[in-house]
């Protein structure tokens, strides 16, 4: 049984590096898109809104293939932070909202200070899931 679910756990994390590795490519593509927008479309720094939209989610996508190539704690709670950074930047619609997303990244950086031991944060997160399964059997 235990040889079943290491092939399973082998074949996801493929999926996952092959998924990362077409938003990579996918990604720089659209960085190639926005370089040349930067230089043929005459206003195209009028609107530093479309700008910021554009060059943020690139970001988000980067730290997401990082995430996926790289699965820790460190790394996605990283991901949820420039995400929601990112919401504040370009959306700000009304000032509950940009103080429920302060909050939400205080939350996360409480997360990561209080709740992750700091010799897990750059352990893979099914790599902590086993070690705690082999130091708490279930019957």
């Amino acid at each position: 049984m235990h040889k079943k679910t290491d092939w399973i756990h082998k074949v996801l994390h493929w999926l996952e590096f092959i998924i990362a590795i077409i938003t990579l490519v996918v990604l720089v593509g659209m960085l190639g898109l926005e370089i040349y927008r930067m230089f043929t479309v005459s206003d195209y720094f009028s609107s530093i809104h479309t700008y910021l939209h554009n060059i943020l989610t690139l970001v988000v996508g980067l730290e997401f293939v990082r995430m996926l190539l790289d699965m820790t704690p460190a790394n996605t709670l990283e991901v949820l932070i420039v995400a929601i950074a990112r919401q504040v930047i370009i959306a700000h619609d009304n000032p509950w909202s940009n103080v429920a997303s302060v909050l939400c990244i205080a939350g996360l950086f409480a997360v990561r200070r209080f709740l992750i031991p700091k010799g897990e944060m750059t352990i893979e997160l099914s790599e902590v899931e086993e070690t705690h399964e082999e130091n708490n059997p279930v019957a």
